[in-house]
Parts: C-alpha cells; sequence; structure tokens
C-alpha cells in the first residue's frame, strides 16, 4: 500500500463578548486571543461575525449605517491585517462594509501576508425579532467563495448562510476542503424558552457529514440588550464529531490541528461526490 501524503492544517475558532460599545476595544479583545491562537500554532484563525461591536441588528435604527465603512478603511480590516502580517497567519475578518450606496455584511479573507485575498458577501440575510438584519444588509451578489490560503482551499460562509446545505455543498464543489462560520447567535427574543444551539450545531456537523470535510464555527458570548448569546464555538472533524468546543460561557480559543490528507482519503471513499446526480436537482434552482 502507498503511503498516504501528509498534508495538515492548524486551525482556531475565537470566543468571547463583544458587548462594549468602545469599538477599539472589542477589537482588541479579538488581537489578543488571535494572538494567543497564533502562539498555540494557528494558521488559520476565525473571529465572530461582526466582532467590532455589540449586535447591531437588534433593531431598525438608520443611525447605525455610520457603522459600516469601505473594505480597506474598515477598523476591524486594517487591525486584523497587521496583525496577520505580523504573526503570519490567515484571519477571515468579518465586518459592516459599505460599497457606494449599498451595505453588506462581508467577510475579507486576510492571508498570512495580511493581504486582502478577496471579500466574500454574506448571502443569506435573516429578517425577524432580533435579527433584523435584511434593513441593514443587502444580500451578497457575488456568489460563493473558496481561497487558497496555507497550502489548503477554504470556504467561509457567514451565520445564517449555516443553516443552508446548498451553501456548504457549493463550496466544497468549488474545491474547498475546511468550511468555516463567523457567527452572532443566541436567543429568540420571541420565545424566551427557544434554544437553538443544539440545532445549530447539528446544522454544521451536518454540512461536514455530507461533504466529508471538517467545519469551524465561531460565535459571541454574553447578553447584550434582551438577547443572550449562546457560545458553542466548535471545531468538527469530516465525520461531524466535535474535535474540540465550548459552552455558553468561555472566552478563549479553541485550537486544533486537521488532517487534511485523512479528510481527503475519507472523502473520496464515501463517495458522496461521486454519486451526486445534478440532473435531477433543478428543482432547487426553481424560486417557487
Amino acid at each position: 500500500m502507498s503511503t498516504l501524503p501528509q498534508k495538515s492544517l492548524t486551525v482556531a475558532a475565537l470566543q468571547l463578548p463583544l458587548g462594549l460599545s468602545d469599538e477599539g476595544e472589542n477589537i482588541a479583545a479579538v488581537s489578543a486571543l488571535v494572538e494567543q491562537a497564533a502562539g498555540q500554532g494557528a494558521q488559520v484563525i476565525l473571529p465572530p461575525e461582526l466582532f467590532s461591536g455589540p449586535y447591531f441588528c437588534r433593531t431598525e435604527d438608520e443611525a447605525l449605517f455610520a457603522l459600516a465603512r469601505p473594505t480597506t478603511e474598515h477598523p476591524s480590516v486594517i487591525a486584523m491585517q497587521a496583525l496577520a502580517a505580523t504573526l503570519k497567519v490567515a484571519i477571515p475578518t468579518s465586518f459592516f462594509e459599505r460599497d457606494g450606496h449599498h451595505y453588506y455584511n462581508t467577510v475579507a479573507m486576510i492571508d498570512a501576508g495580511g493581504e486582502i485575498l478577496g471579500t466574500y458577501r454574506k448571502s443569506h440575510i435573516p429578517d425577524g425579532p432580533g435579527y433584523e438584519e435584511k434593513y441593514y444588509f443587502r444580500p451578497g451578489n457575488d456568489g460563493f467563495k473558496v481561497w487558497d490560503v496555507a497550502g489548503t482551499r477554504i470556504g467561509v460562509g457567514i451565520c445564517w448562510d449555516q443553516w443552508y446545505p446548498e451553501c456548504a455543498r457549493a463550496m466544497a464543489l468549488m474545491g474547498a476542503e475546511v468550511l468555516f462560520y463567523p457567527t452572532a447567535i443566541g436567543s429568540e427574543p420571541y420565545d424566551d424558552g427557544l434554544d437553538t444551539s443544539r440545532m445549530w450545531q447539528r446544522a454544521m456537523q451536518g454540512h461536514a457529514v455530507s461533504n466529508c470535510m471538517p467545519v469551524i464555527a465561531a460565535n459571541r458570548i454574553g447578553k447584550e440588550g434582551d438577547q443572550s448569546f449562546y457560545g458553542h464555538s466548535f471545531i468538527a472533524d469530516e465525520w461531524g464529531d466535535l474535535v474540540c468546543a465550548f459552552g455558553a460561557e468561555e472566552t478563549g480559543a479553541l485550537t486544533t490541528t486537521i488532517n487534511l490528507a485523512v479528510a481527503a482519503r475519507h472523502r473520496a471513499g464515501m463517495g458522496f461526490f461521486r454519486d451526486r446526480r445534478p440532473q435531477l436537482y433543478s428543482r432547487l434552482c426553481q424560486d417557487i
């Protein structure tokens, strides 16, 4: 039997409270965890969604559009570029983007040299009590994205994207070997008894299983207004099993090394991509 090629990637998911009104303090808190994760050997480090401040989409307020900036001018992007270049790590960076008169929920893919490889604009935009994102964000208009980082092709979805198997499968078909999801999710204001944290994890664990590739999710924690963000950030392997996970209160960096060669072998062996029948899936593209 031939020797299996060795290929690995060390990844980290960050979890912390981000309810401070001072943008600089939130970014500094994330920066400290990026440094911690880099010290643990992480090559790709995932902060939570919209980490520069409180989750502002809880209410509709036109004054909050002032939080948006063009990609290269956003404080989160600038800070993570500097850290990435110094620490030689890649950081998918979530921020509120302004592009002319348009506003997006966006990730800038920053590589280990501090360069922006490109951006991904959130495709699925939720709208409900406490998550009124359609007021602020235009749906992404440039499709799903994958990037070559640290010798690995990675895909990044944003929060609500993580509930859609089509998003994960599209990135996998584009060659992704690992999927990342920055997130801001917690309690549902209309139902204090509903805890979606288990469903949230299971949905992404399902993406790991059906695409046979690891999934990394980073969420915030803490109480902001009448919402409590439930954390439960995790890293799952290609079988969907949790390699490491936080609960609802821990602040820190989950860090682990993924054996991509083994995942690729399992992915080939399972035959999920071999046995696809895209000619039968036309119903999925009909908006009726």
